[in-house]
């Protein structure tokens, strides 16, 4: 089979070097407008399947030309180019798996979304990294080991430090900055509800050698994927972990307008202030191998299980310095990376059967996890008594 991974940045290196190593891959074409880290890759890989290639991914044109007559293409570029990718790939045919869903600030665009794949011939997988993604998966076996379910909590955490930089993200910046800027979505009740970026804070113990850290909510895909498909639950949250001090600057940044993605005018130039911020932050590509600590993804579904109201934890858990020992990555990249090569693989073994639109949930949860524990992530389940 011929696989294209768009986008050559930390996840997508990661997802890339899992699947060289699949047997039904025959060709795998590393896509990026900056290609040295996926020349950097095929170096150290030494593996005849892989070859790069130049695209720019806001090019419609050029994104045809690359996947047309290919039969997967894993999208790991910025998410509000991820709609480009996927109208093309039901236009050629070819298979689609991404990170994060490929809509705008409006969530109203999930349902026009949702139409819009309707009688799509190709199978389209969104939202399959880590969160979302492993996190979706767990909130699915989670629900699917009690007999109802009512409450889903995920827990984003992560204990990085990099000697040499104070404000930094593991991932996309321009992702990150977006995420705990705009209000974000809580579930509750059976209703979504916007908070305002960075308002409620709380202390959230994660596995050890973790701890306790600072969490706050922001607007992720769970709240609205597992609200949408994980059958009676009422209440959805999703909180990560910010350092006081990156959320200090995050309010500043947005009380200046500089989280904004409009154009502004400076000295006769349009400049969108977002983009000066993120031009001015290290690339996570350019941290690797610098990042010390650990980083883990916690669902707590809540429900009765025989009369009994109990908790289902599960979690997946790593350390930067082993992401990197193992494939010059960080915790963070690895397990979003390794998140969407799962998706991939379950679809290479044909083990996802439908075409359209499918999101995690909809996976079988019990193989999912049990491929991911294969890949160096060290993943736990317990059930609770409350």
């Amino acid at each position: 089979m011929k696989t294209v991974q768009l986008g050559c940045g930390i996840t997508g290196l990661v997802c890339a070097e899992h699947l060289v190593k699949n047997d039904k891959i025959d060709e795998l074409i590393l896509a990026d407008y900056n290609t040295d880290t996926a020349q950097a890759l095929k170096q150290r890989l030494k593996n005849d399947k892989i070859s790069v290639v130049k695209v720019d991914a806001a090019d419609r044109a050029a994104v045809k030309k690359l996947i047309s007559g290919k039969d997967l293409v894993i999208s790991s570029i910025p998410g509000y180019l991820n709609r480009l990718v996927l109208e093309v790939s039901i236009e050629t045919g070819t298979d689609y798996l991404d990170y994060s869903l490929p809509i705008g600030a409006d969530w109203n665009e999930f349902d026009e979304l949702i139409d819009y794949c309707k009688g799509a011939e190709n199978k389209i997988i969104t939202s399959m990294g880590a969160d979302p993604g492993i996190s979706d998966v767990f909130a699915r076996r989670g629900a699917d080991l009690l007999d109802s379910v009512e409450t889903i909590r995920t827990m984003d955490g992560d204990s990085a430090s990099a000697e040499g930089f104070e404000f930094f993200g593991l991932w996309s910046p321009r992702e990150l900055l977006e995420e705990v800027t705009v209000p974000a979505s809580v579930f509750r009740d059976g209703k979504i509800e916007f908070v305002p970026p960075l308002d409620e804070r709380q202390l959230y113990k994660f596995p050890d050698p973790i701890g306790d850290l600072p969490v706050y909510n922001t607007d992720h895909e769970e709240t609205h994927l597992m609200s949408r498909y994980i059958k009676g639950v009422k209440n959805v949250d999703f909180r990560i972990a910010i350092d006081d001090d990156f959320a200090r600057i995050a309010k500043t940044l947005k009380m200046l307008g500089l989280h904004r993605t409009d154009p502004v005018n400076v000295k006769g130039k349009q400049v969108v202030p977002l983009d000066v911020v993120v031009a001015l932050m290290p690339r996570p590509v350019d941290m690797i191998g610098k990042v010390k600590g650990f980083a883990a993804v916690v669902v707590e579904s809540t429900g009765i299980k025989d009369g009994k109201k109990k908790m289902v934890r599960i979690y997946a858990k790593m350390s930067h310095e082993e992401a990197y020992k193992i494939a010059h990555s960080n915790a963070t990249g690895y397990m979003v990376g390794t998140g969407g090569a799962v998706g991939a693989e379950m679809l290479l073994a044909g083990e996802i059967k439908q075409n359209g639109l499918i999101v995690p949930e909809m996976l079988d949860a019990e193989k999912y996890i049990e491929r991911l524990s294969k890949k160096n992530v060290d993943v736990k389940k317990e059930s609770i008594d409350i």
